[in-house]
Order: C-alpha cells, then structure tokens, then sequence
C-alpha cells in the first residue's frame, strides 16, 4: 500500500515525497529529520498505541498539516483522529480519488510542498 500511495503521490509535480515509515517510531525520526509540511499517517500504524494520545499529538504537532488514513471513518476513528490532531480523515477505500486533493488544500499556502507519507 505505502508503495502504491507513493507511486501516486510522485506524478504529481506539485508534491515532493521526502520521506517514509512503516512503525510510529520512524514517523517520528522522520519528522525530525524531514520537517514535512504536510504528513499521512495510518492511524492503526505499528507501535503508535504503544504511546499515549497527548504524546502522539506532540509529536505529529511539529507538522503542520496531518492527514490520516483508515480503513474505518465511524465516529470512534474520528475521535481518535481528533486527537492526533488530524485535519482529513481519508478513507482507504476511497484514497486515489481523495489523496491529492486533500494534499494540496491542507498545503496550499505552502511556498514548497514537501510531503511525509507513511
């Protein structure tokens, strides 16, 4: 999936990928090493439930725009995408169509749009 979403995302000249992760752990060593503007993120991603909210809201508050994907949009992802700090909950069923447009109106004030997937 994180292939497909990448391969998407680099045929759009306006978004540059400049990073990847697989476990939240990595998400947050990107963050520090990437500064994304804008960051996808899985919420059931690997190791995330192993921090609390308010520490992933920390973590993902140094990004300035997040998006977050989920196989389920119902009201207790919602919260939990409240939490995070999440701007667009994307739903995995519909990503191809919704991605980069939700991309570049979260980023549209953004001189240069760089984008962290995960």
């Amino acid at each position: 999936m994180r292939t497909a979403i990448r391969r998407v995302l680099e045929e759009d000249v306006r978004i540059e990928v400049v990073g990847d992760a697989s476990t939240f752990v990595q998400v947050m060593q990107m963050i520090e090493k990437c500064e994304p503007q804008v960051l996808l993120i899985d919420l059931h991603l690997p190791e995330k439930s192993d921090f609390t909210p308010s520490f992933v809201r920390n973590q993902l508050g140094r990004v300035k725009h997040i998006l977050a994907i989920s196989f389920s949009n119902d009201e207790e992802a919602k919260s939990l995408a409240s939490s995070y700090g999440v701007e667009t909950l994307l739903d995995k069923m519909n990503l191809y169509a919704e991605l980069g447009p939700a991309i570049l109106a979260s980023a549209r004030n953004l001189p240069n749009l760089t984008l962290g997937r995960v």
